[in-house]
C-alpha cells in the first residue's frame, strides 16, 4: 500500500495513511514522526492498529514512556484506558473535564513532551472527536505590543481550576480530593530554550497574579479563545484503529463531549517531559 502524507490546517496537523502496525515499530518511522510533530503538532495515522505491545515499543522510540500511575491496561503498565466508563477506567469520574481547552500536566514544573492516544471502540457519530488548539502560532499572531504586554504575566494553574468547570458548586469532600494535586505558578508564555514561544492557557489556568480575579479571568478567557481561533485549530474525526501523536507543549486540546454510555474507548501512552516551564 502506497503512503500518503496530508497537512490540514494551517498551522497545525498532519495525516498519514498507509502504515499500520507493525509498519510503525521502526527507527526511521519514529524519526520522521518526531520531525512531524515538530514541525505540525499532530501526526494522525489513520487505521493504524497497532496492539498495546506495538504502541509501547512505538512510544519509546519517540522517548521515555511513563508508567500510569492506577488503572493500567492489565499487562502493559504504560497503558492507559480512556473511557467514561467506570468499569473499564479508573479515572472516568474525572473524563468529562477533558471536554475543555487544556494541556495534560500544565501544573506540573515540567509537562509531559507527547501523547499518543489510539481507539480502540469509536461513536458512530461525531461524539468524542479531539480538537487541538497550536498556542505557538496563536502566540505568534499577536501583535508586538500584546506579546510585550504579556512578559512579565504569571498565572497559577490547578487541577481544581479545571474541575470547577466540570462541578461549579464542589462539595468539601471533592475540594479536599482536588487539593491533593499541588497547583504551580508558571508564565502565562512559555519560552523554550530553542527560543520559540507559545501561550499557557486552558482549563487548569485559574487565576492571573497580582490581577483582581474578574481582570485575571477576562484575560485568560480573551487569550484562550483567539488561541482557539479556526484558524489555529484541527479537529480529528477518529475511525476505530487510528494512531495519533501531539506535542503536549505547545497544542491545546479537547474532547468533543461524549456521554458516560458511549463506547469510546481509547488507549493512551504518554512521553515524558524534557524541558521546564519557564
Amino acid at each position: 500500500m502506497s503512503i500518503t502524507v496530508t497537512e490540514l490546517g494551517p498551522t497545525v496537523g498532519v495525516e498519514i495513511v498507509g502504515l499500520a502496525g507493525s509498519d510503525l515499530v521502526d527507527p526511521a518511522v519514529a524519526d520522521d514522526c518526531l520531525a512531524a510533530v515538530e514541525r505540525r503538532g499532530v501526526v494522525i495515522y489513520r487505521e493504524a492498529n497497532v496492539d498495546d505491545d506495538q504502541l509501547v515499543a512505538f512510544s519509546r522510540m519517540l522517548g521515555d514512556v511513563l508508567t500510569v500511575p492506577n488503572g493500567a491496561v492489565d499487562g502493559h503498565p504504560e497503558v492507559a484506558p480512556v473511557t467514561r466508563d467506570r468499569s473499564k477506567d479508573a479515572m472516568a469520574a474525572y473524563r468529562k473535564g477533558t471536554f475543555f481547552w487544556h494541556i495534560d500536566g500544565a501544573n506540573d514544573l515540567v509537562p509531559n513532551k507527547a501523547t499518543l492516544l489510539t481507539a480502540r471502540e469509536v461513536s458512530d457519530d461525531d461524539e468524542g472527536d479531539t480538537e487541538f488548539a497550536d498556542t505557538y502560532a496563536a502566540y505568534e499572531a499577536l501583535s508586538d505590543a500584546e506579546r510585550a504586554g504579556l512578559d512579565d504575566v504569571r498565572v497559577v494553574h490547578s487541577f481544581a481550576a479545571s474541575q470547577r468547570l466540570v462541578h461549579p458548586d464542589p462539595t468539601p469532600d471533592e475540594l479536599a480530593v482536588w487539593a491533593r494535586v499541588p497547583s504551580r505558578e508558571h508564565p502565562l508564555v512559555w519560552t523554550r530554550d530553542n527560543g520559540r514561544k507559545s501561550l499557557l492557557v486552558g482549563a487548569t489556568a485559574g487565576e492571573v497574579v497580582g490581577r483582581s480575579p474578574e481582570e485575571g479571568r477576562a484575560l485568560l478567557d480573551r487569550l484562550l479563545e483567539w488561541a482557539t481561533q479556526p484558524q489555529f485549530v484541527v479537529r480529528h474525526h477518529w475511525r476505530r484503529g487510528d494512531l495519533v501523536i501531539w506535542d503536549n507543549t505547545g497544542l491545546l486540546h479537547r474532547a468533543r463531549p461524549y456521554s458516560s454510555d458511549s463506547p469510546r474507548l481509547m488507549h493512551r501512552t504518554t512521553i515524558a517531559g524534557q524541558e521546564a516551564i519557564r
